[in-house]
């Protein structure tokens, strides 16, 4: 059939999951953020522990996507996927050492890991994770708003990871997908494609990790830096790697970390490695959702 897509299992999901954290981790360089070269603005967390953490979600990204697979839209696949991902959150705090390195990122992609499972490409699994984020979750925990995302979300009323996924990620598919497709088309090297998708979300995003550390001030310091860094041609050019080295040295100086933003380049980098219809990448589209009961 034309517009047949390539069915993965679970595991080859979760493998494409952890991939995308990994491809994150090692991406450098990046303001602020742990990368090969460096901690960042983190004196918690180094390159290695992102590492141990990604590959410590292989068990809940499968799981997410396994129980997707077998179980209709609806409250109870919301509720187990949540039971998955906060035992997800136990393991990674456990290869961690308590600190919480991928949580924002294990909600994203866990949400699109379980949309991945219904085989009808990308398009559809960002509809099908936006319906899940939507659905509520009758067995989350009572201290779930303590957290400081939630604090900043209440503080500022920005809508953060949850309200990102119940949008349909637009930050994924409206800046981070567009632009490293279109440095990509450039010539650009896979590097600057990638650095300036995650600066693209930057520029745009109220990220919550920012907000914390930094309020709105800080926040307004970043989304300019990376947006300048843009306009002046993007990574691939001299003039715009001055402009990161700038961004990154502003970022460190304020303590600064664009957490939010790298959860989720790592979920656009899932994305991009799932496999397209045959035919166009986008033929699931408009395939409606199953109703949720």
């Amino acid at each position: 059939m034309e517009n047949e897509t390539e069915v993965l299992t679970p595991g080859a999901i979760a493998d494409l999951a952890v991939a995308a954290l990994r491809a994150e981790a090692d991406l450098t360089p990046k303001p602020g953020l742990v990368d090969p070269h460096g901690n960042g603005s983190h004196t918690d967390m180094d390159h290695s522990m992102l590492m141990r953490s990604a590959d410590a979600l292989h068990g809940a990204f499968a799981r997410c996507a396994l129980l997707a697979a077998e179980l209709p839209l609806n409250p109870e696949l919301r509720s187990r996927i949540g039971a998955a991902g906060r035992d997800g959150e136990r393991q990674m705090y456990q290869a961690t050492g308590g600190v919480n390195t991928h949580r924002g990122a294990l909600w994203a992609v866990g949400l699109l890991a379980s949309g991945a499972a219904q085989g009808r490409g990308a398009a559809y699994a960002i509809r099908f994770a936006s319906a899940l984020a939507r659905l509520p979750d009758s067995d989350l925990p009572q201290d779930s708003g303590t957290s400081h995302g939630a604090g900043v979300r209440r503080r500022f009323g920005v809508p953060g990871a949850r309200g990102e996924a119940a949008a349909g990620f637009p930050h994924v598919t409206g800046h981070a997908l567009p632009t490293m497709r279109r440095a990509r088309a450039r010539g650009a090297d896979e590097t600057s494609a990638r650095l300036d998708a995650l600066l693209a979300v930057m520029a745009h995003l109220e990220d919550t990790c920012v907000l914390h550390r930094g309020g709105p001030v800080g926040l307004a310091m970043i989304r300019r830096g990376a947006a300048d860094v843009l306009a002046a041609g993007g990574t691939a050019t001299r003039s715009g790697r001055r402009r990161l080295a700038d961004l990154d040295q502003l970022a460190r100086t304020r303590g600064l970390s664009p957490g939010g933003s790298a959860d989720l380049l790592a979920a656009a980098l899932f994305l991009d490695s799932l496999p397209a219809s045959k035919g166009h990448p986008e033929s699931h589209a408009d395939t409606p959702l199953p109703v949720p009961r």
